[in-house]
């Protein structure tokens, strides 16, 4: 996805142009698979889903665009691998403080052994010999 999001970035000459074609093909996707699959559900209450559940928009156009936009320059495999450590650390915090309604899970010393092999496993995939 990263080197598809950076190709049609660094072609179109603006990450920001590409990120908005990926959200219109992706919402035409969704909206089609949508009504596919019956569309919206007759007991969906909108009232009752806490505001904060829909900042996952705005973490997704950050993610597309920063990706469309880093990847070219940074280099896909860099992108991708810091990437999925900060995913990783924001997952043993959210778990840890049991954040955003997710299952309390605490910080073990195996989770931070983990985290620390992720950091060497992203400096030894980034750094250039």
């Amino acid at each position: 996805m990263a080197a598809l999001n950076g190709g049609l970035g660094t072609k179109l000459h603006s990450p920001t142009l590409a990120t908005t074609i990926l959200f219109f093909v992706g919402g035409a996707i969704s909206l089609g698979l949508l009504f596919l699959s019956g569309g919206i559900p007759k007991s969906v209450s909108l009232e009752s889903i806490p505001l904060y559940f829909y900042l996952g928009g705005i973490f997704v156009i950050a993610y597309i665009l920063g990706i469309t936009w880093v990847a070219p320059k940074f280099g896909v495999g860099n992108a991708v691998s810091f990437v999925l450590l900060g995913q990783l650390i924001s997952m043993v915090i959210i778990d840890h403080y049991g954040l955003l309604g997710a299952q309390h899970n605490p910080m073990t010393n195996q989770r931070i052994l983990g985290l620390a092999f992720m950091v060497v496993g992203v400096f030894l995939t980034v750094r250039r010999i």
